[in-house]
């Protein structure tokens, strides 16, 4: 039992560890995704959605520290208990969610591992299993190392780089880009259905306007610069300052520049006649344009249509033009 205790321990530890990372390196997906569970439709939690993205921070981070202090040994009735608790919270929210079919994707290893609603049941119920077993059997939980005085510190310094790596991650963009719009990919040949497959990695995006589909003309362009913005009452207003001069720069090397943004003909004015923009937007779907990047506003280079560089609005300088 004491082997199959340990095993089960590491198991749980280093999943919890991973999950954690994956979603800490994209916390703003991730708060997209609770504010999806907090909608009406769904918990019924709206009040939750303006702090959707300080819960994502701390559920993520609390997470991975969960997986580190379950490996070291570290404050064990804390630990299972946080465990208990959080697995039986969730394995209630993705029974839920497939059952009456309310959340497509739990989110649980962000973009790197979609899992269908019952995939995510699955996972939770033998997860559950597994830290019961460590519950019931918690006698031979004991440190992985000693001194365990040391272990606090493990965990502090862990703490801390979680919180420096998750804001990097959101002063700029994810390190790991695991999305259907990563740097390298051909957009029209990610809109085909793969074999096996019944959605294409992208979907519901294109650039539209009152003059009907630009989608084939942009992305036959030999080179764009893309001004993404999903919602512009919502976009910072520092950013658009920002990538001024890298829009200038863009049109005077000829690239074509469009913005693209789910927001209406009234807002999209305002942001023209307040920062002196005179490029095209075109529309899209507002969570299409979330998923391309993670910023608000964001800048992407296209060349015929391949995806050649992303960047957040801090990092406009860093922008490569050719």
């Amino acid at each position: 039992m004491k082997y199959i205790v340990g095993v089960a321990r590491i198991f749980v530890g280093i999943l919890f560890i991973i999950s954690g990372f994956i979603k800490l390196n994209d916390p703003l997906g991730f708060s997209y995704k609770l504010k999806e569970y907090f909608s009406e439709g769904v918990l019924g939690l709206e009040f939750l959605q303006p702090f959707a993205l300080g819960l994502a921070v701390f559920l993520v981070i609390f997470e991975l520290l969960l997986g580190v202090m379950l490996i070291l040994g570290y404050a064990k009735r804390f630990t299972l208990w946080s465990l208990l608790l959080m697995i039986i919270f969730f394995t209630f929210l993705t029974f839920y969610s497939a059952y009456f079919n309310k959340v497509t994707d739990c989110g649980c290893f962000g973009d790197a591992l979609p899992l269908t609603p019952w995939e995510s049941f699955s996972k939770d119920v033998v997860l559950l299993v597994l830290i019961l077993l460590l519950f019931f059997q918690k006698k031979y939980y004991t440190p992985l190392f000693q001194p365990a005085s040391s272990h606090k510190w493990i965990v502090f310094i862990t703490f801390t780089a979680c919180l420096g790596f998750g804001y990097y991650v959101l002063m700029h963009l994810p390190l790991i880009d695991f999305r259907a719009y990563k740097e390298g990919v051909k957009i029209e040949e990610g809109m085909q259905v793969p074999d096996g497959k019944i959605i294409p990695p992208i979907h519901d995006f294109g650039f539209f306007n009152q003059e009907g589909d630009a989608t084939d003309e942009i992305l036959n362009e030999e080179k764009v610069l893309v001004v993404v913005a999903y919602n512009l009452s919502k976009s910072e207003k520092q950013g658009w300052s920002a990538i001024k001069n890298a829009v200038k720069q863009a049109q005077e090397k000829g690239y074509r520049v469009v913005g693209l943004s789910a927001s209406g003909p009234q807002e999209i004015k305002e942001i023209k006649d307040t920062y002196g923009y005179d490029f095209n937007f075109y529309f899209t779907d507002e969570t299409a344009i979330k998923t391309i990047v993670r910023s608000n506003p964001g800048l992407m280079t296209l060349e015929n249509g391949t995806i050649i560089q992303k960047e957040h609005w801090n990092d406009a300088k860093d922008l490569t033009l050719n």
